[in-house]
C-alpha cells in the first residue's frame, strides 16, 4: 500500500503538544501522542504503510522532517496541532507540500477543529484540509478515497467530519462524523509504540518512567468549562473500552516493554462510571495483573474505590481541585464543593494512594485574596505533588468564549499562549488582576508548596526507599527546581 506521513511536528525542543495544556513544562513532562498513535494503528489495520514521527520527542528539526518525507514519498501527511504551536504547525505542512509533489495535507486536533476555516486559508497551498474532532474514522476514508480516484471536490465532500479548501479557496465545512460508539473496533495503540516510538522519550510526573500511557475510554460527562479535549475531540458522553480488551493490552505491555514501571491511563476521567472502575479493578486483580498505574480521577471517590483501586495497584492519580473559592468553582461548572474535596484527600491517604492536585488561578471572580486561600487550601489537603498555572483557555471551549466576550484574553496572537522558552504563558486577566500578578501568585504558591521542610523530608525518604521514586524525583526535579527558584520571566 502507499505511504502515509503521520507527524507530531517540530516546534520546540520537548513541547508537549497531545497534553491538555501544550507546554515545555517546568517538570520536564512530554505525553506520549496517543491519538496520532490510535490513528497509525488504524491505518496499519488497513494495510497502509505509514511512516509516525514525533518530532519533539525524537529530537528531529523541520530538515530532518522534510528530508524523511522526500524519501518515502507519501501520498498522504497527518500533522498534530495546537493553539500555542499552529503558525509552526501550518509552516511544517508547507514545507512537506512544497518538498512531496502531490501531497494532500491534513490537519487534526483541538485547534485545527476549533479554528479549521483560519487554519486552511492561513497560508495558501499550506494545508488542503482538517479532520475534525476524533479523526481516525475521516482519515481511513480520505486515504482511501485518494487511493481510488482524484480529490475532487465533489468527492471530497462525501467525507463526514472534513474541511477542506479548493483550488479557488474556497472553504467547504462537510457535516460532523458521529463520535465512534464501538471503541473496541479500535486495534490497540501498545504495538504502535513498539513499532514507531521509544518510550524512554517519555515522562509524565505521576509516573515512574519508563512508563506508557493508555487509554480505557473517551470523553467526559462533566461539564468543566476550560477542558480543552471534551470540548474539540472526544464529546461530553463517555465511551468505553471493554475492560478485558483493556487489560490484553495492559498484559501485552508488561510482556514487550522490558523494564516497564508505570501505566498511566490518560481518559479524561476514568473514575467517572464507578461500577465500571470497580469491574475493572476486580479484573485486575482476577487475571493476576500486578502492575502500578496511575489516571486522571475526579475527587469525588468514596473510600471503598480508593481501597479498591490500591489493591488492583494504583500509585497514584491526578486530580483537578482547582480552587477553594465557591464562585471560581460554580464559574466553571466544576459541580465538586472544597468540603468534598477535603474528604477524598483523606480518604486518597488511607488508601495509600498518592495525590497530584491541580489548581487554577485567574478565573472572571478571582481576587487576590481568594487566590491566596486556595493556595492556603492546597497546603491544608497536602497532596503528595501540585501544580499552580493560570487558567489556560484555548479555542473551542466555554471558557476561551466566556473570556473573550468579556474581553479577557490578554494575549495578541497565538504564541503568546507559550512565554518565549515555551513554558505556560497567562493569556487571560479579570476584573481585579492583571496576568503578571496571576503569573506571580503561581509562583507563590509553587514556593510555598514546594519548599516546605514537610514537603522535602517526604520526598527525599521516598526517593531513597524506591528507586522508581528516585528516578521520577530526579527526573522531575532537575528542570523543576530551576524554574521554582527563579520564578516566572514576566
Amino acid at each position: 500500500m502507499a505511504a502515509i506521513f503521520v507527524l507530531n511536528a517540530p516546534f520546540l525542543p520537548k513541547f508537549s503538544r497531545p497534553q491538555r495544556s501544550p507546554a515545555v513544562t517546568k517538570s520536564g513532562t512530554l505525553y506520549f501522542p496517543l491519538f496520532l498513535a490510535q490513528l497509525t494503528a488504524v491505518l496499519e489495520a488497513d494495510n497502509y504503510d505509514v511512516t509516525f514521527l514525533d518530532a519533539p520527542a525524537a529530537g528531529l528539526d523541520l530538515a530532518a522532517v522534510v528530508q524523511r518525507a522526500v524519501a518515502e514519498k507519501p501520498f498522504l501527511a497527518v500533522l498534530d496541532t495546537s493553539t500555542p504551536s499552529i503558525d509552526a504547525d501550518i509552516q511544517a505542512a508547507l514545507a512537506l507540500t512544497r518538498a512531496v509533489p502531490g501531497l494532500f495535507t491534513v490537519l487534526v486536533g483541538p485547534h485545527a477543529t476549533a479554528r479549521a476555516e483560519e487554519v486552511l486559508t492561513a497560508k495558501p497551498g499550506a494545508v488542503t484540509a482538517v479532520a475534525r474532532r476524533e479523526y481516525e474514522a475521516t482519515v481511513l476514508e480520505l486515504a482511501r478515497l485518494l487511493e481510488s480516484g482524484p480529490a475532487t471536490p465533489e468527492r471530497l465532500a462525501t467525507v463526514a467530519g472534513l474541511s477542506f479548501v479548493d483550488a479557488a479557496g474556497t472553504v467547504t465545512h462537510n457535516a460532523d462524523r458521529p463520535y465512534i460508539e464501538n471503541l473496541d473496533a479500535l486495534p490497540p495503540v501498545a504495538p504502535v509504540y513498539k513499532r514507531h516510538l521509544d518510550i524512554r522519550h517519555y515522562f509524565n510526573p505521576n509516573a515512574k518512567p519508563p512508563m506508557v500511557t493508555l487509554a480505557t475510554s473517551r470523553g467526559c460527562p462533566y461539564r468543566c468549562s476550560f477542558c480543552l479535549h471534551p470540548q474539540t475531540l472526544t464529546g461530553r458522553a463517555a465511551r468505553c473500552r471493554s475492560v478485558d480488551l483493556v487489560l490484553d493490552e495492559v498484559a501485552w505491555c508488561l510482556d514487550n516493554f522490558p523494564g516497564l514501571r508505570t501505566i498511566f491511563f490518560e481518559d479524561d476521567t476514568l473514575t467517572a462510571d464507578k461500577a465500571r472502575l470497580r469491574e475493572f479493578c476486580a479484573a485486575i486483580v482476577r487475571r493476576g495483573l500486578v502492575f502500578e498505574w496511575s489516571a486522571n480521577a475526579r475527587a469525588d471517590l468514596d473510600a471503598d474505590a480508593l481501597a479498591n483501586m490500591r489493591r488492583a495497584g494504583c500509585r497514584q492519580v491526578c486530580v483537578g481541585f482547582e480552587s477553594a473559592d465557591p464562585a471560581a468553582l460554580a464559574n466553571m461548572k466544576k459541580g465538586l464543593g472544597a468540603e468534598r474535596m477535603g474528604r477524598f484527600r483523606a480518604d486518597a491517604a488511607k488508601a495509600g494512594i498518592k495525590v497530584h492536585g491541580c489548581f487554577i488561578f485567574g478565573f472572571p471572580d478571582d481576587t487576590r485574596e481568594s487566590i491566596l486561600a486556595t493556595i492556603d487550601f492546597a497546603l491544608k489537603l497536602n497532596p503528595d505533588t501540585a501544580q499552580f498555572y493560570p487558567v489556560m483557555v484555548y479555542p473551542g471551549t466555554e471558557a476561551y468564549a466566556d473570556y473573550k466576550e468579556r474581553g479577557f484574553i490578554a494575549a495578541g496572537r497565538w504564541r503568546d499562549w507559550l512565554t518565549p522558552e515555551g513554558l505556560h504563558g497567562c493569556v487571560v486577566r479579570n476584573a481585579s488582576l492583571r496576568p503578571t500578578e496571576i503569573v506571580q501568585l503561581c509562583d507563590l504558591a509553587r514556593k510555598r508548596f514546594y519548599l516546605r521542610p514537610t514537603f522535602l523530608l517526604r520526598r527525599l525518604a521516598a526517593a531513597l526507599i524506591s528507586p522508581g521514586e528516585m528516578a521520577r524525583t530526579v527526573r522531575a526535579g532537575r528542570v523543576f527546581i530551576k524554574h521554582l527558584l527563579r520564578g516566572s520571566r514576566v
